[in-house]
């Protein structure tokens, strides 16, 4: 009986730890942990990128500059006075609508304005200058030089050479010193253009010295900058005058001409073009030594021709028939 207690007892000892054992397999089921991994990356269709083309943008090459001199060189040299509407319809004013349309035919031509210092440079060394070089003058210092001309000059990249008469600096409608010196600072040069604007050359000796050589003075004082060159009013001069501009310190002289050619043989009498405001732009272009493509000039607008009116002829005698002896 004994036996049998611990058979039993035995048996239930085994069965109890092998119970353990089994439950424990059962409910210790090893739990397996995934692990997430990163996705796997699906290729995505994409458009294939359409490339932009950039357009640069090839700058117009830099015209190669002409050597021109020593002794003789062509630089055109063209004179305005005044950038207005005239009110007495004279033909010393430039409207600035035409004004425009000369600047910018210039422009389109490739002229190029350097400074007299770089003319004189060419006559006396040689230089090298642009292609079609050119120098715009300016006489007698009115106020539309700066109101009207100026800003043009500036729309189309151009310099030019004022010409003051001392006597007129700061009076009514011409310029005073700031404008002066503010249109300089911009790169524009400043000659006398004499003390009174007199034709020098019906002047005694003294009035010529005091027109030529004190207006030096005096603009130089006045404005703080040097007065190299001179403009003769009216574009007269004589020897006498010539002398009184060497004496006073010009190194050049301005005078009236037809033709383009500069050099050591007029250095004092300088040829400039006097563009009238009655010429038309391809009049204008006939006085610039090298022409472009004609594209660039105006289309002609033809001017309607007036029909002629009939006058009436007058039912009375205009004059008499007959004269009574006194």
């Amino acid at each position: 009986m004994k036996k049998i207690i611990v058979l039993a007892t035995g048996i239930s000892i085994l069965l109890s730890g092998c119970g353990a054992g089994l439950f424990t397999t059962a409910t210790s089921t090893p739990t397996i942990t995934f692990t997430p991994r990163p996705p796997t990356e699906t290729a995505t269709l994409t458009n294939t990128p359409t490339i932009t083309p950039t357009f640069t943008i090839t700058p117009s090459p830099t015209p190669t500059w002409v050597h021109q001199g020593p002794k003789a060189v062509v630089v055109p040299i063209i004179l305005f006075h005044h950038v207005s509407v005239s009110p007495i319809n004279s033909q010393y004013y430039v409207p600035p609508e035409k004004f425009d349309e000369e600047l910018k035919l210039l422009r389109d031509w490739q002229y190029t304005t350097i400074t007299i210092e770089m003319l004189l440079k060419a006559i006396k060394e040689g230089t090298n200058l642009p292609p079609r070089p050119l120098i715009i003058s300016f006489d007698d210092g009115n106020l539309d030089n700066y109101t009207n001309a100026f800003p043009i000059m500036q729309k189309y990249g151009f310099t030019g050479v004022l010409y003051i008469v001392g006597n007129y600096m700061g009076a009514d409608n011409y310029l005073n010193a700031d404008q002066i010196k503010e249109m300089a600072a911009a790169g524009w040069e400043v000659g006398s253009h004499s003390m009174r604007h007199l034709d020098l050359t019906l002047l005694d000796p003294e009035v010529q010295r005091y027109e030529v050589v004190e207006s030096k003075k005096f603009l130089e004082k006045a404005l703080g900058m040097p007065i190299k060159t001179i403009a003769y009013p009216f574009g007269t001069s004589d020897s006498a005058v010539i002398d009184y501009a060497h004496f006073a310190g010009y190194v050049a002289g301005m005078s009236l001409g037809f033709t383009d050619d500069q050099g050591t043989s007029n250095l004092f009498t300088l040829q400039r073009r006097d563009i009238k405001g009655t010429y038309t732009v391809k009049q204008f272009a006939l006085f610039l030594p090298w022409q472009g493509d004609s594209i660039y000039l105006p289309t002609d607008t033809p001017t309607p021709t007036p029909t002629p009116t009939r006058t009436r002829i007058p039912t009375y005698t205009q004059y008499p028939t007959s004269t009574t002896s006194p």
